[in-house]
């Protein structure tokens, strides 16, 4: 599955370093524009099957991130910037927040001072207030509706009023979507509607490099109070994160351990961004290829399959199966075979997370 993720967050917030440092970019901060990069996932096992088979090619999966240059509560209003940027941040899978917590007296922060608990209820609220006018603004056409709808047609408006008014009177609650109790219908009747605070949340929290040391302690104390179902809290250096992609690995290495950061940050955004989607990997080794795919936990093998083309899935036939740590102690697919270790599995087999699949199918 492709994967988008947007970047908000308030004036200041160094929202534009933290993308330049995801995507190896140089985007301008200033500039009145969107921004978009394409950023691979890192996967060591992907690393360690190269190294196993000498591919010809490799594929890792990517994530696009964009950087969305516009305040969210104006995105909500009557005169938005652009069909295009509402689109965009409309359509993300997955939001990420930066918060301000560095002190630079160069740059000002719009409030005059610091204060992180702040700016992160002040993004929440802005959040709510573009899905709030969203919900105003088709409850009034289904009140229009109904003046002259039939029966049947009545009974869906009715349906969906209901469900609308229980959404606002949650996020006049300062409850967002995402904390909601919805049943599968439910949740499927407003995919539609793509509610900003229905997406995955990651509040990134942008610390300077004196706060390195701190970093643990800082995303301890907060997220006891942020984080929530599909709610989670980051510390991040990004004017750290962009110097260390400008640098090959050895030196990026070094310079990390000396500033005693044992985690690339821009890894770990990556790994807690599939975490808040419920994603795992898996992996294809065929025609002297190896890739890296991503999808949901819990997906059965023929939409994996669908996954690589629509065709493998039509023809689906079987899957041949192995898990990462099998097919390490073998090397290779015939040895597993050797061995009984590669499974033939059906097209309701869940794809687990590592697995090595081949995929067999007809058209």
């Amino acid at each position: 599955m492709s994967i988008d993720i947007g970047i908000i967050g308030l004036a200041n917030s160094g929202r534009t370093t933290i993308f330049n440092a995801l995507t190896k970019g140089k985007a301008d901060s200033g500039s009145p524009t969107s921004h978009i990069g394409i950023a691979r996932v890192p996967e060591p096992r992907l690393n360690t099957l190269v190294d196993m088979l000498h591919p010809k090619r490799v594929v890792p999966a990517e994530v696009r991130y964009i950087d969305i240059d516009a305040p969210v509560k104006s995105l909500a209003e009557e005169k938005a910037p652009s069909d295009q940027l509402l689109g965009q941040i409309s359509n993300v899978d997955v939001l990420i927040n930066v918060v301000r917590a560095f002190t630079d007296e160069s740059i000002p922060h719009p409030e005059g001072s610091l204060d992180v608990k702040r700016d992160i209820a002040a993004m929440n609220l802005e959040l709510a207030f573009y899905d709030l006018a969203l919900l105003e603004r088709r409850l009034k056409r289904i009140e229009d509706s109904l003046k002259g709808a039939k029966p049947p047609e009545r009974q869906v408006l009715l349906r969906e009023q209901e469900l609308l008014a229980r959404i606002k009177d949650n996020l006049e609650k300062d409850i967002p979507v995402r904390e909601l109790s919805l049943t599968k219908d439910e949740a499927k009747a407003i995919t539609g509607y793509q509610f900003l605070t229905a997406k995955p949340l990651l509040i990134l929290v942008n610390i300077g490099e004196e706060q390195l040391p701190q970093s643990a302690s800082l995303e301890a104390e907060l997220n006891s109070q942020f984080s929530r179902p599909k709610c989670r809290l980051i510390a991040v250096c990004s004017k750290l994160e962009m110097e260390l992609g400008q640098l090959e690995n050895s030196a990026a290495e070094e310079l990390r351990a000396d500033f005693g950061v044992s985690e690339s940050g821009l890894d770990h955004i990556i790994k807690v961004s599939y975490e808040l989607l419920g994603l795992i990997s898996f992996f294809t080794t065929a025609s002297g290829e190896v890739k890296a795919w991503s999808i949901r936990n819990g997906t059965e093998a023929i939409k994996a399959a669908g996954k690589i083309h629509s065709d493998m899935e039509r023809g689906f036939i079987r899957a041949e199966v192995i898990s990462y740590n099998d097919f390490m102690k073998c090397g290779s697919l015939g040895e597993a075979r050797k061995r009984g270790l590669l499974r033939l599995e059906g097209k309701n087999y869940i794809v687990q997370d590592g697995d090595v699949v081949t995929f067999l199918f007809n058209v």
